[in-house]
């Protein structure tokens, strides 16, 4: 039995979902986004290019006729489109491309959702060569500027006044034109805590596998992630509306199958959806999950529901667990990591992975699309388990050297 992967190149999800095919027997065709002029020397099973899904598409029909295929799956929120074109051309089980669309587009599945009744914050969309001075007299404040189709709070800011959201614009349209876009959201910021919450979308519907807490206050002027840990501390009747609101924020975007990872603010009015992906969560993040007495992964879960396979449980474990994404502190080369034997030594942590290259370059948020590395605790509460990822992350040092910048003069 084959089934189809769509990764992107720098992708983290590969590893996990290659071990649950693993242990499930199932052969991974993996299709990689590699652009068209380089497909025919390129060295990977399956060269895709995302950013023509109708081709990508057909390519894959292509190979589903010398090879039987179960399911095509995106681990990247850029393959989503392009596994709903290939899963409706095969007859596979699928979200509508729309949906993918949707899921993916900032501004889209705003819209999507205002038309389905589900709370979001008030948004509107601008070229990127828009006059910013015009916009900044225009739109209220505390808002925030985002990229309509980049993830993990890359180019995300928020602006207070009228001169911050300038810079703001400044920034954002920057990273727009290293990447991909065209438009910038433009949205009320939202007050409240933040929470993430993973699921899987069945015949019977929503299934919430795990609601992530945020303790650390995203409030600004960038939102980078550091920890998330499970299960939720808020009230009952607070993670039952968190539930609710994801579930019709799916329904609105019209997703109806899969893995998805949403992302709430939550407040004295309630929960409030931010985002809504069509896939699991980021990062490796998902190692933070198991199920059932099988101590099941959330990759295992998917790859099953994908297959056709017996789900044996959604039930979580009931221990406390944590990730903590470790930021990027400055631009520049990282040289060195030390500390790494005390943090581990830390009681309740199980693992520091540092997944930065050294010697390589690295920049942090808002113009950066990557972490240091990842921190795993586990514990009897979550609490505890908050308290052992700081504690580890203070035993970490990084050193990196500032980026050189070489000045060209004029004239002799």
């Amino acid at each position: 039995m084959s089934i189809v992967l769509l990764m992107t190149p720098n992708t983290y999800r590969a590893r996990p979902f290659a071990q649950a095919a693993k242990k499930l027997g199932l052969e991974v065709v993996w299709g990689v986004d590699v652009p068209t002029e380089l497909a025919a020397t390129s060295p990977v099973p399956l060269p895709l290019d995302f950013r023509r899904p109708d081709e990508a598409a057909r390519t894959i029909v292509e190979l589903a006729a010398r090879k039987p295929v179960q399911a095509v799956l995106a681990l990247d929120d850029a393959a989503s489109t392009l596994a709903a074109q290939a899963g409706a051309a095969l007859g596979l089980p699928h979200n509508d491309p729309a949906a993918a669309v949707a899921a993916r587009d900032k501004y889209v599945m705003r819209r999507a959702l205002q038309a389905g009744g589900v709370r979001c914050p008030r948004f509107e969309s601008f070229p990127l060569e828009a006059d910013p001075a015009e916009i900044a007299a225009q739109v209220p404040y505390p808002c925030v500027l985002k990229p309509l189709l980049l993830n993990g709070s890359r180019g995300v800011i928020r602006a207070n006044t009228a001169q911050e959201f300038a810079a703001a614009w400044a920034r954002v349209r920057a990273v727009v034109r290293q990447s991909v876009g065209d438009s910038i959201l433009v949205e009320d910021y939202l007050p409240g805590g933040e929470v993430a919450v993973e699921g899987l979308l069945t015949t019977d519907g929503l299934q919430v596998l795990a609601i992530f807490d945020k303790p650390d206050p995203l409030v600004g002027p960038y939102f980078e992630e550091t920890i998330y840990v499970t299960p939720s501390r808020l009230p009952p009747e607070a993670q039952a509306a968190i539930a609710r609101a994801t579930a019709e924020a799916a329904r609105a975007l019209g997703l109806r199958m899969g893995p998805i990872h949403a992302e709430l603010r939550v407040n004295d009015d309630g929960p409030w959806i931010i985002e809504i992906a069509g896939r699991s969560i980021g990062g490796l993040c998902s190692a933070t999950l198991r199920f059932g007495p099988s101590a099941t992964s959330l990759e295992d879960l998917i790859l099953r529901q994908a297959a056709g396979m017996t789900i044996e449980s959604f039930e979580r474990e009931h221990a406390g667990r944590g990730v903590m994404m470790i930021p990027i502190p400055a631009k520049g080369l990282l040289r060195g990591v030390e500390g790494l034997a005390e943090a581990e030594s830390v009681a309740g942590i199980e693992s520091v992975e540092i997944t930065a290259r050294m010697y390589y370059p690295v920049t942090p948020l808002p113009e950066g699309e990557s972490y240091l590395g990842f921190i795993f605790a586990h514990g009897d509460d979550p609490a505890r388990v908050e308290a052992a990822l700081r504690e580890a992350h203070g035993k970490l040092r990084f050193e990196i050297e500032p980026e050189i910048r070489l000045e060209v003069r004029g004239g002799l």
